[in-house]
């Protein structure tokens, strides 16, 4: 009994870990926004160091294409982030739940919703890196070149796990459960 009561307080401390960091890349998502609709309304000359630039076209139109296009995917990732938020918190709301034959609450629905949770972080958390490789687009072509190139390579790294295991043994935990 203590076995399963000490999996259950792992389960809601990662949701709840889960949750601490959607809300942060959520927040950071619309600071951004903020911060680049300060950009975009100012009147004060922050916008003529990016117009000075060498490299890449600076014209008015291409300046509040670039800025439009930066705000769009921030504004996505955080309506991503906000509701795998929601999501996860549903479920850990409901996974507490006392199961019985007539309950809507099933393992299947927990599992469905929690999916759901993590399609919208991953596409958050992927709109969220594309649209800060693009912030740097208004500055010339070379540095989103250089930032889309290692962010290629980390996210290579963090989609596909080494192969140290062997595809055919199960893993330990699995085989526990009652």
């Amino acid at each position: 009994m203590q076995d399963i009561d000490n999996k259950n307080l792992v389960a809601v401390q990662s949701l709840r870990n889960l949750i601490m960091g959607t809300t942060l890349m959520s927040t950071t998502s619309i600071l951004l926004c903020a911060g680049l609709g300060a950009i975009i309304s100012s009147t004060y000359s922050v916008k003529k160091p990016i117009k000075e630039s060498v490299f890449g076209a600076h014209g008015e139109f291409v300046v509040v294409l670039k800025f439009a296009i930066v705000l769009t995917m921030l504004s996505f990732s955080f309506i991503c982030h906000t509701l795998s938020a929601a999501f996860i918190n549903q479920v850990n709301m409901l996974i507490s739940t006392p199961q019985s034959v007539k309950s809507m609450v099933t393992p299947e629905y927990l599992t469905q919703h929690l999916g759901k949770a993590m399609i919208l972080n991953v596409v958050g958390i992927r709109l969220f890196y594309t649209a800060i490789t693009l912030q740097l687009w208004i500055f010339g072509p070379l540095l989103p070149f250089l930032s889309s190139m290692l962010m290629v390579c980390i996210l290579y790294n963090l989609d596909f796990v080494g192969g140290d295991r062997p595809r055919n043994v199960e893993m330990e935990f699995i085989g526990n459960d009652p």
